[in-house]
């Protein structure tokens, strides 16, 4: 009887991973016919970037292309999305993909044929625009990932859901409170959806590896904005003052403390950093505010509740020490972004298959954020990372993402567009 019943697993085994090969075949023929599709497509884009919520241009690219392919689309979802559904020729679980659109308000200095020129108006002067995060690159992987599984969809066991997402890095010149993944969640794009991939194209990871993390995988991120109320006087007299720089800087220093004594930074890191401040107008004159400005990152809800609660307490103790009245506003603005951990582990393999084992690399947590995370709430989610860096290039030394000098190997779109395809195939013939 038992062997009996490990022949009949063994059975199993070896038709699904037959059935995932010749899947994977097809998948990597497609995926090279249609590269220089892909890397076009990302050209046209980069040359031609839109800031959130404008992505007009490119979201009509992409629904033009998904009707191209009998994929049934949905326009206009959270300001600028663009939802594509593709059934399957078999019943199954609906995997959700996504790619986010936008640009970000940086002048571009690289040296290309395809180099954006557009500018805009940012904060009251003109300004670039420029994919400096590499948003160019996830739509035109996911483009070619909506072919590629287009073109086999009576293969599938199930359903895709492609999500065109707006507004990633924020809304500019926007009406709306909501934007982004948060937007589109609360319009009911995952209402159906099982499970949701997204990746991100990163410039100082070499092109062939991709990066993951089980858990915990980016950063929540919290904005701080801090009003320290004084009493203003002239420079010569602070006694007459209850002086909110010097206020300011007592509250600098000992909002320091939160992570060196009061995180336990054993379990996760965590992050609280003051980026603006501004108070006064002239060298003698003691101000009657100063206005600070701030970002908080962590990795947990009870650590995201601690750090939040010991601000409160040591921005308003040091104020009152000092006379002064402080009003401080917190605004949660992403989730950390947390990849399901048996998810993870039961897509490992296919990450495997698609790069290579020794080309799969376990990052350490990112401090960065991502809105994604959003849609990680609503269904079990895995987001990696893809490699954009060209071979041999010194990762520390060549440009970060959100600079001028950003750039992104093309020789990754094909991976990217393998990656999300196994992964969906995989999924699908696991369930």
């Amino acid at each position: 009887m038992y062997k009996s019943l490990f022949t009949s697993f063994c059975l199993l085994v070896s038709t699904f991973t037959f059935g995932q090969n010749q899947l994977h075949k097809i998948i990597d023929q497609s995926a090279s016919d249609i590269e220089s599709k892909v890397i076009d497509w990302r050209r046209d884009i980069h040359q031609n970037p839109e800031l959130g919520n404008q992505e007009t241009r490119t979201a009509a690219l992409v629904a033009k292309h998904l009707r191209q392919l009998g994929i049934e689309v949905k326009e206009n979802i959270a300001v600028t999305g663009v939802i594509g559904f593709l059934k399957g020729g078999h019943d199954g679980p609906t995997v959700a993909l996504r790619a986010d659109m936008d640009a970000l308000p940086v002048t571009e200095r690289n040296d290309l044929p395809f180099k954006s020129t557009k500018t805009t108006i940012y904060n009251d002067q003109e300004i670039g625009v420029m994919h400096a995060c590499g948003h160019d690159t996830h739509v035109s992987i996911l483009m070619g990932v909506a072919e590629v599984l287009a073109g086999m969809k009576d293969e599938l066991h199930g359903n895709v859901k492609f999500i065109f997402q707006p507004a990633e890095e924020g809304v500019f010149d926007s009406g709306t409170d909501s934007w982004g993944a948060k937007l589109m969640v609360e319009e009911g794009v995952m209402e159906d959806v099982d499970v949701v991939f997204g990746l991100h194209i990163n410039s100082q990871t070499e092109v062939g590896k991709i990066k993951y993390r089980s858990g915990p995988a980016m950063a929540a991120v919290d904005n701080l904005k801090l009003t320290v109320n004084g009493r203003q006087a002239h420079g010569a007299y602070p006694w007459s003052s209850v002086d909110p720089i010097v206020t300011s800087a007592q509250i600098i220093n000992s909002l320091q403390t939160i992570i060196s004594r009061n995180v336990n930074i054993t379990e996760n890191p965590a992050i609280v950093t003051i980026g603006s401040i501004h108070g006064g107008v002239r060298q003698n004159i003691i101000p009657e505010k100063v206005e600070m400005l701030g970002t908080i990152r962590t990795y947990g809800t009870q650590q995201q509740e601690l750090i939040h609660k010991r601000i409160h307490e040591i921005v308003s103790h040091t104020g009152e020490a000092a006379g002064a009245q402080v009003d401080i506003k917190i605004d949660k603005i992403y989730p950390a972004t947390v990849n399901d951990p048996e998810l993870t582990e039961k897509m490992l393999q296919t990450l495997y298959s698609a790069a290579g084992e020794e080309n799969v690399v376990y990052h350490d947590p990112i401090t960065g954020a991502e809105d994604f995370s959003y849609f990680q709430q609503e269904a079990p989610g895995l987001f990696i990372f893809l490699g954009g860096m060209p071979k041999g290039k010194d990762p520390t030394k060549v440009a970060a993402h959100h600079t001028p000098d950003f750039f992104i190997d093309e020789e990754s779109l094909k991976l990217g567009v393998r990656a999300l395809s196994y992964l969906t195939v995989d999924y699908m013939d696991q369930k």
